[in-house]
Order: C-alpha cells, then sequence, then structure tokens
C-alpha cells in the first residue's frame, strides 16, 4: 500500500482522533503515507432538529462509509459511541484504541457542582440518556437541546444561553478545554454511552492488509469492554432515540458492568450491575469477548425482566 486514506469528520475533535490513529500507524510504519480525507456528514450539517427525529447517530457515518466503498478512503475513524451496532457486512471496526476517560463532564456557569444549581435551572444537552439519568436526581431542570461540535456548545453556554451543559470528558481532554470543566460527573452518578471514550477504526470487510494494518494497534481490554457495551445495546435494540445506559469495566481477572434503562423523564430508572470472573488461565482474546458479551447480554436481560421492556415500548 503507497498511500493509506483515512476518511473523517471536519469538527476539530474528529480530526484530532484521526491524526493520532495516523500517529499510532505511522509509528508501527515509519514508511506509510498517509492522507487524511475530511468529509462532511448529514449529522454535521442538520443541526436545527434533535438527532432523534433527523435518523440518529448514523447520519456521523454514512458518508465516510461510502467514501470507503468508492475508493476514496482506506480506512475512517470514529468515536465508537456514534457507532450502530450493526454494521453493514461490508465493513467491520479493525481497531479499538485504548480507552479514554469515560465520564461525562459538567460545564456550570460559576463552576457550580450538579447538586448546587439554581432551582429550575436550563441544562444544555441533546442526549436523552444524559437527560434521564439527571432528570432523575433533579427534576426541577429545564432540559433544552444542545447541538453542534465542541466549541459550539461551549460558544453556546459561555452566552448565557444554559446554566449548565453537560459533555464527554474525552472530547474535552483532546482538545484541551479541560479547564471549562465544573464537575466529572461518576459513572455511578451518570452511567456513560455505551463506547464513550473510545475511538475506532473501519474498514471494508474484504481488505485484508488494512485489517492486518489496524489489528496491531487493537487494545484488547477495550475490545473486551465494546464488546459488553455493544451486545447490551443489541439486546435491548438500543439507539440514540433511548435513553440506555451501558458502561463495562475490566480489573485484572474481572470485568464488571452497570447497564441502565430509563424513561425520557427521569420519573422511571432501572439498573443492573453484574460482574463476570475471568480464569487466570484464560488467555483466547476471543474467550473473553465471548464472556463480556454473555455478561452484557445477562445484564439486559435482567433489566428486561424488570420491566425494561415497558419503558422502551412506551419510548417506541
Amino acid at each position: 500500500m503507497s498511500v493509506l486514506k483515512i476518511a473523517t469528520r471536519k469538527s476539530r475533535l474528529a480530526l484530532w482522533q484521526t491524526e493520532h490513529v495516523a500517529e499510532r500507524l505511522r509509528a508501527q510504519n515509519p514508511d506509510l503515507k498517509i492522507e487524511i480525507v475530511p468529509l462532511s456528514t448529514r449529522g454535521d450539517e442538520i443541526l436545527d432538529r434533535s438527532l432523534q427525529k433527523v435518523g440518529g447517530k448514523g447520519l456521523f457515518i454514512k458518508e465516510l462509509e461510502q467514501a470507503m466503498l468508492r475508493g476514496q478512503a482506506d480506512i475512517a475513524v470514529h468515536s465508537m459511541k456514534d457507532m450502530p451496532v450493526q454494521l453493514g457486512e461490508e465493513f467491520v471496526i479493525g481497531c479499538v484504541l485504548d480507552r479514554a476517560a469515560p465520564e461525562d463532564a459538567l460545564l456550570a456557569t460559576d463552576g457550580l457542582y450538579f447538586n448546587d444549581l439554581p432551582q429550575g435551572a436550563v441544562l444544555g444537552t441533546s442526549s436523552l440518556r444524559r437527560a434521564a439519568q439527571l432528570l432523575a436526581q433533579r427534576p426541577d431542570l429545564k432540559i433544552k437541546p444542545l447541538r453542534g461540535n465542541v466549541e459550539t456548545r461551549i460558544r453556546k453556554w459561555q452566552s448565557g444561553e444554559f446554566d449548565a451543559i453537560v459533555l464527554a470528558r474525552a472530547g474535552l481532554q483532546r482538545l484541551g478545554l479541560e479547564t471549562h470543566i465544573s464537575q466529572i460527573l461518576s459513572t455511578q452518578l451518570c452511567v456513560p454511552a455505551a463506547a464513550q471514550g473510545i475511538v475506532g477504526v473501519e474498514c471494508l470487510s474484504t481488505d485484508t492488509n488494512t485489517r492486518q494494518l489496524l489489528h496491531a494497534l487493537n487494545d484488547q481490554n477495550s475490545q473486551i469492554m465494546i464488546s459488553a457495551e455493544r451486545a447490551f445495546n443489541a439486546k435491548l435494540g438500543g439507539d440514540c432515540q433511548t435513553p440506555i445506559a451501558a458502561f463495562a469495566a475490566v480489573n485484572k481477572q474481572e470485568i464488571s458492568f452497570t447497564g441502565l434503562v430509563a424513561a425520557s423523564d427521569g420519573k422511571k430508572v432501572l439498573r443492573n450491575t453484574q460482574s463476570s470472573f475471568i480464569p487466570t488461565q484464560e488467555h483466547d482474546i476471543n474467550a473473553k469477548i465471548s464472556l463480556a458479551k454473555s455478561l452484557g447480554q445477562d445484564v439486559a436481560q435482567g433489566l428486561l425482566d424488570s420491566g425494561a421492556a415497558q419503558i422502551l415500548q412506551e419510548l417506541q
């Protein structure tokens, strides 16, 4: 391969993630030439309506996948939390990188903590998952939709349109904007989205050379966590239109997993936490992935048995 072409969205965060992948590839393959192909996606262009109403987070990836099918790009870099659970058969996730901070972060006027926000404060987020969990704890809050890239969202908050906003901590870290954070919301206070903080690289399933190139970058712990979280989402049929959350953590010989399903107004929240032991002698990554998937599915089934099915049906 003479030149590896990487498709990416045009936002500063997407370009940062793409350059990060490019640096890792160059470190592994010093002779590799890389060309970055920035593309505009429908998700980036439609900012006056919520993602739920215009087709979901898949709007962020379609153009990048089309570029690969047309031969304009060899790979595409994504925030894995934006990726649908089911990929087209033409595509595969070639690797996932080590997970950055998975938590959500609160940016609030005067640096206030969540519990100290004034009564009836206006909080900006377009995430049903975040809104439902935060309303469950503070039903007095006024949730207002917030779209745009990270910098646009921060500008809207700073202009006084919101008393506080919630963003992914990882994105703020990557852009050097951590100083705006008032409070890191623990994964107990606000369970993250499946795969939050993980960057993944997609390629054509038939492109064996590129798949081999990407395999060297794969982080096994991220792959285990994401396998549990995406299996949970798949079992529930979850997407960005459903307030569901999933967070797995790998600690030595144990995978722990928390899944959550909530009514969009936060008045009903179901949570299930389970863990699974990884046998010391188990070195096969595929066996660990299988274990993680089973754990995610078990947590999802536990929630369905506890009434999550009714919540999800009402949301539809």
